[in-house]
């Protein structure tokens, strides 16, 4: 598998988790009412959660949307 993520969200989960004592994926999951596997296909970019997830996430980890998860601008040409 690997190759292009399948949505274009990109998002700093993985780095939040560690920023907030190591937290894993189980325990973000569990927080946001998610398997693991979800978590770990939102991080791999795999998965784009739904708006209300996203600012779950957000909210679990205290930062604003747009720290936890961003869209690219769209590229000219």
């Amino acid at each position: 598998m690997g190759g292009k993520p399948t949505t274009r969200v990109t998002n700093s989960i993985r780095a939040l988790r560690a920023q907030h004592g190591d937290m894993t994926q189980a325990g973000l999951a569990a927080s946001i009412g998610v398997t693991r596997q979800t978590v770990i296909a939102i991080e791999q970019g795999k998965y784009s959660p739904s708006l209300e997830m996203a600012f779950q996430i957000a909210r679990v980890f205290g930062v604003p949307l747009d720290e936890a998860f961003s869209y690219p601008e769209p590229e000219e040409g």
